[in-house]
């Protein structure tokens, strides 16, 4: 660990950054992170940055959203066939937390 890399670790470490539990996957050292930034203390290194391609995002929301969207439906089946309180109460909690969910996920594209 050069002095260095000590005195860069230091002042992450002050300027708000953490200590990472995974270690170095170049040699196992020590990590500290700050804003999506990791620097390993022992050697130095930082992971590659990687591109995230932009036209699968919008295939995998979809498909996050038909799968609420199937959970809705079979909900309300359940809904209307429930006859206990409570367990209609957990259902629409349920819904209701599926369709923020969804609003959420709609705002974000």
């Amino acid at each position: 660990m050069t002095e260095e890399l000590t005195k860069k670790a230091a002042e992450m470490l002050l300027q708000g950054a953490t200590l990472l539990s995974e270690p170095c996957p170049y040699c196992a050292g020590v990590r500290v992170m700050k804003e999506g930034q990791a620097l390993c203390i022992s050697c130095g290194k930082q992971p590659e940055k990687k591109e995230i391609s932009v036209e699968n995002q919008p295939n995998e929301a979809s498909s996050i959203e038909k799968t609420f969207e199937k959970k809705l439906e079979s909900l309300s089946k359940e809904l209307e066939q429930e006859k206990d309180h409570e367990k209609q109460q957990n259902i629409l909690k349920t819904i209701n937390t599926l369709l923020e969910t969804i609003e959420k996920m709609k705002g974000k594209q």
